[in-house]
C-alpha cells in the first residue's frame, strides 16, 4: 500500500465501517428508507458552508471533501477548496489527526468529530455521512481552537449540526 495515498487513508477509515451493514447492503438487504445521492449531498455541503460563513462573518471551513472508503479503496466524490489539484497527494497525512481522534470508537451515520489543534492542511472535522461516506472539513488558515475562541462560533455551528441531521435521515449512498 502506497504511503500517503488515498488508498492508505481508505484503509484507516475502513476500520470505522460496520461490516454487517456493508454485507447486507452488498446482498441487496438495505433498509427501505431513502438514500441521498452525491449531487444532493454536495448541494447540502454548499448550503451549510454558505450559512456557516455568513453567521461567522468569514469562512469557517474553506475546504470540504466528500469521500468514500469502501473495500480498502478511497474515492473523492466531491471537493470544494483551495487545493483541488494537490490535496489528494497529502490526504493521508492531512487526515492523521482526525483519524487519531476517531480511532477506537464506533460512529453512526450523522456522528462527527472535531480536532482542536489541527493546523494548516490538516483536517479539523469529520462527519460520517453514509456507511462508507465521510465529509472532511478543514480550515487551512487556523485551527478549531481558534475558531471556537470567537463568540460567533456558537451560532455558526448550528448549520453544521443541521447537516449531520440531514445525513442521519438520508445517508449518502454510492
Amino acid at each position: 500500500m502506497e504511503r500517503g495515498s488515498l488508498r492508505s487513508t481508505a484503509f484507516w477509515f475502513s476500520r470505522f465501517l460496520d461490516e454487517k451493514k456493508l454485507a447486507r447492503a452488498r446482498c441487496g438487504l438495505r433498509n427501505p428508507r431513502h438514500f441521498m445521492n452525491v449531487e444532493t449531498a454536495a448541494t447540502h455541503l454548499k448550503t451549510c458552508r454558505e450559512r456557516m460563513d455568513a453567521l461567522y462573518q468569514k469562512p469557517v471551513f474553506n475546504e470540504w471533501v466528500l469521500v468514500t472508503f469502501a473495500d480498502g479503496r478511497g474515492a473523492v466524490l466531491h471537493y470544494h477548496g483551495p487545493r483541488a489539484d494537490s490535496f489528494t497527494q497529502k490526504i493521508h497525512a492531512d487526515s492523521a489527526p482526525i483519524y487519531a481522534a476517531m480511532q477506537g470508537r464506533k460512529y453512526a451515520v450523522g456522528d462527527f468529530e472535531f480536532v482542536q489543534e489541527a493546523k494548516g492542511s490538516r483536517f479539523d472535522a469529520c462527519i460520517k455521512a453514509g456507511e462508507t461516506v465521510y465529509v472532511l472539513c478543514n480550515n487551512t488558515f487556523g485551527s478549531m481552537a481558534e475558531l471556537r475562541a470567537d463568540a460567533r462560533w456558537r451560532e455558526a455551528q448550528k448549520p453544521f449540526v443541521g447537516l449531520t441531521d440531514l445525513f442521519r435521515a438520508d445517508p449518502v449512498a454510492v
